[in-house]
């Protein structure tokens, strides 16, 4: 079950406040034709994401979203609703990253949250390491990425 939203506002959280278990939503993003075709043509020039015309054509019978603009708009949504404003110091990467359906032009995109662990670091105690797994989702609830994202978060507290 998700929760609204958490205890205390993203520009107060800190590394205590991401509780393994807890489920949050956020978004909603519009994906528009412009937008799918504009990341294409500098990011991922495939005529799949470039060419509404050939892209009817192909495999997907239409125009798709690249999958990094997809991640790159799930980013986004994470930054404005989930990540901490600011405590967040950066991100040692993701895993598990699948591009699980295709999305296309006027699709919404949320995203569901869950924080799977949150780690103090025994070497760096003033900070710790929270692993969530993301799913973005339509607007038919099905979810089209998935992810394990890690991000380091500084502590609010510091061990006795």
């Amino acid at each position: 079950m998700s929760q609204s939203d958490f205890a205390v506002p993203v520009a107060d959280r800190h590394f205590e406040d991401y509780v393994p278990g807890r489920t949050y939503e956020y978004g909603a993003v519009t994906v528009t034709e412009a937008e799918i075709v504009e990341f294409a043509r500098r990011f991922d020039p495939q005529t799949m994401h470039t060419d509404p015309e050939a892209a009817a054509h192909g495999a997907f019978g239409g125009l798709i979203a690249s999958g990094w603009h997809t991640a790159a708009m799930t980013m986004r949504m994470l930054a404005d609703g989930w990540l901490t404003a600011t405590q967040s110091l950066a991100s040692p990467g993701v895993d598990e990253l699948r591009w699980n359906k295709p999305v296309r032009p006027g699709d919404t995109l949320r995203i569901r949250v869950t924080t799977v662990s949150a780690e103090r670091s025994r070497s760096k105690p003033d900070r710790g390491l929270v692993r969530s797994f993301v799913e973005v989702l339509n607007q038919r609830d099905e979810v089209v990425m998935s992810m394990i994202g890690m991000v380091l978060i500084r502590c609010r507290t510091l061990p006795p």
